[in-house]
Formats: C-alpha cells, sequence, structure tokens
C-alpha cells in the first residue's frame, strides 16, 4: 500500500489516536494509584518512620520486578558507566526518603502540587549538564513554573514550612536522578538502568532505615506492602504510556495527580488544598505542560533533519 495515499494516511492517525487513548488510560490509573499510594504513606507515617516505609516500598518493587528481570540476558546487568549508576542511585534514594518524609509533614495535595516543579528542574539540569539547547519561550515557561510555586508555598504564610522545603528538595533530587538517567541512557539499556535501581535503592534506604526501625504490625506490614505494589504497577503504567503516546498526549494526564490526591486526603484527612494552591499548581503543571511540547517539538526538528533525503 501506498504509505502517502489518503487512506494509508488515515489509516496511520487511527492508529495514532488509539494508541494515545491507550496512553492515556494508562496515565490515568498510574496517576490514581500512585495518588492513593502517597495518602496511605501520609496515613502509615503516623506510626511507622517514613525511611522505614520507603525501605519497604524498595523492597516490594525489588521482588516484583525480580523475575522480570530474572529473564534478561546477564549481559544486561552490566553497566558501562558503575559510577554514574551509583551516583544516580544515591540521588534517586534521597529522593524517594525527602519525598515520604515530606508526604508525612504536610497535605498530599500540597505536596502533589509542588511535586510538579521537577520537570523544570529537568530543563534547566539538561541545559547547564548536558547543555541541551533551551531557548527563550522554555525559559519563559521555567520562570512562570518558579512562580507558580511561590503561589504555592508563600514565603512568611503558614504553608512555607518545612514540609514544604523538603518536598522542593526532593524535587531537585528527582530532577537530578533523571538527569543522570538521560546521560547512562546513551550506554545503558533501560533494563540496565532497572536492574542497578532495583538493587542499589533497596540497599541504600535500608542503612537509614536502620536507624528508625520498629517492628510493625501484620496490619501495618500488609498496609507497607500495598504501598510497595501500588507504586511498582503505578510506575509500570506510567512507563507504559509513554511507550505507547507522545508526551504531549498523556502529560495533561498527569495533573490529575492533584485531584486524586486531594479528593482522597479530604476523605481520610479531612485536608484540602486552598485556592492558592489550586492556582500555583495549576500554574506549575501549565508550564511543564508547554515545555514538554516544546521538548517534543525541537525532538521532531531534529529528527526531520538527521533524516536522509532522497533524491530521484
Amino acid at each position: 500500500m501506498d504509505t502517502d495515499s489518503p487512506v494509508a494516511i488515515a489509516a496511520a492517525a487511527e492508529k495514532d489516536r488509539i494508541a494515545n487513548l491507550k496512553g492515556i488510560a494508562f496515565m490515568g490509573v498510574a496517576a490514581a494509584l500512585v495518588s492513593v499510594m502517597h495518602v496511605l504513606v501520609r496515613d502509615l507515617s503516623s506510626e511507622i518512620n517514613p525511611i522505614q516505609i520507603a525501605f519497604y516500598r524498595n523492597v516490594i518493587g525489588f521482588m516484583m520486578l525480580f523475575p522480570f528481570l530474572l529473564r534478561q540476558d546477564r549481559s544486561l546487568w552490566i553497566t558501562k558507566q558503575p559510577k554514574l549508576q551509583f551516583f544516580r542511585a544515591i540521588i534517586g534514594t534521597c529522593a524517594l526518603l525527602s519525598w515520604f518524609t515530606a508526604l508525612g509533614m504536610m497535605p498530599v495535595g500540597d505536596a502533589t502540587a509542588i511535586s510538579f516543579v521537577t520537570v523544570l528542574f529537568v530543563t534547566i539540569g539538561a541545559a547547564v549538564v548536558l547543555k541541551e539547547k533551551v531557548g527563550m519561550r522554555r525559559w519563559a515557561a521555567i520562570l512562570v513554573g518558579f512562580i507558580g510555586t511561590l503561589i504555592i508555598i508563600r514565603p512568611g504564610s503558614g504553608i512555607f514550612g518545612t514540609g514544604a522545603l523538603v518536598a522542593l528538595m526532593s524535587t531537585v533530587f528527582w530532577a537530578s536522578a533523571l538527569i543522570c538517567v538521560k546521560i547512562l541512557s546513551r550506554t545503558d539499556s533501560s533494563i540496565t538502568m532497572v536492574f542497578y535501581a532495583n538493587v542499589f535503592f533497596t540497599i541504600f534506604s535500608f542503612i537509614p532505615a536502620l536507624f528508625f526501625w520498629t517492628w510493625p504490625t501484620f496490619e501495618q506490614t500488609m498496609w507497607m506492602v500495598l504501598i510497595g505494589v501500588m507504586a511498582t504497577l503505578g510506575h509500570l503504567c506510567m512507563a507504559q504510556a509513554l511507550k505507547l503516546a507522545d508526551a504531549t498526549a498523556v502529560a495533561p494526564i498527569d495533573y490529575t495527580r492533584m485531584l486524586f490526591a486531594a479528593g482522597v486526603g479530604f476523605l481520610m484527612f479531612g485536608e484540602f488544598p486552598d485556592v492558592m494552591t489550586w492556582v500555583g499548581g495549576t500554574v506549575i503543571f501549565l508550564s511543564t505542560v508547554y515545555i514538554t511540547y516544546r521538548e517534543s517539538q525541537a525532538k521532531k526538528a531534529a529528527t526531520a533533519a538527521a533524516a536522509p533525503t532522497i533524491t530521484s
């Protein structure tokens, strides 16, 4: 079939539409799972230290993914950049531990709104560390995003507390870890990165957990197992969404994390983000969606420029 014919073009468009719809569905499920998991962390942190909960989350994730890793070629377990894998694992562990700690200190809806800042830090890191070209429009979007952050935390208000600072610190760690992933992806496969992340995250989170260790009851253990399962499934769904659909199609669905977090947080704790948190979260999110769109356009332009030209 001629790929330039109207029928072929229509078929390709329909295929992309279906893929985008599937991606949107997976991202919606991911947002729901991760949001409910965060609320469970906040609830359980009143009984178990968040750092210990983070360790259990890593152990369960490792146990769920290890059978998959066993089926892979063992050569994929060997990294070409062991020092960077080690460094990325340390940063990633710090990100997870600080994030779980923040969840135990502030309303989940507020923390979720702040978490959208991660994309802004990733873009800045890509420009500074990776020397990626970031145009004036994306720099402007970054500035707008940080204005949204100030709207949420409102220095001098009751919101601007230790929890907000820890949440912001976590976004910096997450962004740094994602920059490492960008570099590692040049030489290591996704299987290699998953393997090292699961092994090192579990080991590195166990060490600080020892300082806060209390033996959980059976019920508490089951809640931590559920947290680990939901976190792992949520990340798998998110990965599948990005695999199936363009990032610009699924990125807006990520905003539903705030809706889920606010709704479930209100039902369980009576906590609901105030108007300024919604405004700030929306501003941050719109800026990150625009950045995602601009990056997608830049990649498409680069791909088109690199494509061979066929002359007749």
